[in-house]
């Protein structure tokens, strides 16, 4: 079992910046692809960014990249998720999760989830 606790999240302006952080309890953190995805209001909850185990690999939404950067700390069972330019449509409950698999951008593949952090973007 991998417990996950996100934080970081809150309200921000367009155009600013928010670092979230995921913190890993459990098993082995390293042993872990890990993954953030979003729901925003009334929509599915969609990819962000994923990272394999030794942080060699990442992955971004198309629509994400140049903005969002995905990194781990493995000695601190950690993954974050810095975003810059924040934009009002980034507004959205967003999840970190943890994968067995090699990183991917399916849900069905994170075995963990966390409950989430909120992140507003005011316009």
């Amino acid at each position: 079992q991998v417990q996950l606790v996100e934080s970081g999240g809150g309200l921000v302006q367009a155009g600013g910046s928010l670092r979230l952080s995921c913190a890993a309890s459990g098993r082995t953190f390293s042993m872990y692809a890990m993954g953030w995805f979003r729901r925003g209001p009334g929509l599915e909850r969609e990819f962000v960014a994923a990272i394999r185990w030794s942080g060699a690999g990442t992955d971004y939404a198309d629509s994400l990249k140049g903005r969002f950067t995905i990194s781990r700390d493995n000695a601190k069972n950690t993954v974050y998720l810095q975003m810059n330019s924040l934009k009002p449509e980034d507004t959205a409950v967003y999840y970190c999760a943890a994968s067995t698999e090699r990183i991917s951008r399916m849900r069905v593949s994170y075995n963990y989830w966390g409950q989430g952090t909120q992140v507003t973007v005011s316009s």
